[in-house]
């Protein structure tokens, strides 16, 4: 005879809905407790490399000290991965970098350790350093990401498209506007060159659509390609649609192979209108436009928008477009810093932690 598994039993009502409410509570332990343990690491690591600091600086400890220094740690905490000479130093300069104490507790401990060492490697100074802390925490950027929007430029393209936003929209709506857009935008994960046509880079976006979202920045969100509007009993077609949700309104982009002209705008605003009136709730601001071409000249694009009572923006984006020559000598690439995090170079010290 064979045995029969047991009958389920029957739960009971309103079980299934207290289970989903505990994996959530259990969830939101485990973020808190990984953050906890990340917070008390990176200040023990900023004292650690302050206290290097000050006694080489205020008793003349020669450089020596970190070789002793991580041989006595790693033996009396041989647990614990971190401890090199190399991560040592990091931790001296991650303290000289940053040496307000209140600022690394509230702010930068929310960050983790590897975080801090691409801030380090890869930018200068304290203002950038601190713009992409902040920019890293609002979003929760990975690692990869930061590097990424790093070696992108994004500081530098942030808020630099021409617009009509000041005008047009109510502060300190507009202010947030024109720094949700940028000049230029980088496609070159798209991976084609500078002959490729409307269709054909608008065919890529959507594939990649993805990189595309994180490349337009925080708060867009892809509602269409193609979108249908029928106005007159005649058919038009907006590139691309989305939904800013922290300005609350529609974006409609529209995408030029070519140099900016100013008629375009025309089309453009036609679009905005149309939007305005089929697509846009009570509840929904009025929208926003942004014509991205191949190049633009600048005075003309400001000239052209001088007249026009839409909220709208231009500016260029690239294809291919490889670092400058100085910054490619003056920073690591990120395999560089790949090797030295995760200690596959020459080297034989454990990895920083």
């Amino acid at each position: 005879m064979t045995d029969r598994p047991a009958p389920l039993t029957p739960l009971p009502d309103g079980y299934a809905g207290w289970l989903a409410e505990l994996k959530g509570r259990i969830h939101i332990a485990q973020q808190r407790a990984t953050l906890a343990v990340n917070r008390e690491l990176v200040l023990l690591y900023w004292q650690i490399g302050r206290d290097i600091l000050t006694r080489q600086s205020e008793q003349g400890w020669g450089a020596k000290v970190i070789d002793r220094l991580a041989d006595d740690l790693r033996a009396a905490f041989p647990e614990m991965r971190g401890f090199s000479p190399r991560n040592l130093k990091y931790m001296r300069a991650f303290a000289e970098a940053w040496p307000d104490e209140p600022f690394v507790q509230e702010v930068l401990a929310q960050l983790p350790w590897y975080h801090h060492l691409t801030l380090l490697e890869k930018l200068p100074g304290p203002q950038t350093r601190r713009w992409y802390a902040a920019q890293a925490i609002e979003h929760n950027w990975s690692r990869n990401v930061l590097v990424m929007q790093i070696e992108s430029r994004l500081l530098e393209r942030s808020g630099k498209a021409v617009t009509n936003f000041d005008a047009r929209l109510p502060a300190p709506h507009s202010d947030l506007a024109r720094e949700s857009l940028k000049d230029p935008y980088r496609f070159d994960f798209l991976g084609l060159t500078d002959e490729a046509q409307e269709r054909e880079i608008e065919n890529a976006l959507v594939k990649h659509v993805t990189e595309f979202l994180l490349e337009l920045g925080a708060g867009f969100a892809f509602v269409g390609r193609q979108v249908l509007l029928e106005v007159g009993d005649e058919d038009f077609f907006i590139d691309l649609l989305f939904y800013h949700l922290k300005l609350r309104c529609y974006v409609v982009l529209e995408l030029k192979a070519g140099k900016f002209k100013p008629e375009h705008l025309g089309q453009l605003g036609f679009y905005l209108t149309a939007v305005d009136r089929q697509v846009k709730t009570e509840q929904d601001n009025p929208t926003i436009g942004l014509l991205l071409c191949k190049s633009r000249n600048k005075v003309v694009a400001e000239y052209a928008l001088g007249d026009k009572s839409q909220p709208m923006g231009i500016a260029e984006y690239k294809l291919a477009q490889s670092l400058p020559t100085d910054l490619e000598t003056s920073l690591p690439s990120i395999e560089q810093i790949e090797r030295e995090l995760t200690g596959d170079d020459t080297s034989t010290e454990d990895d920083p932690q």
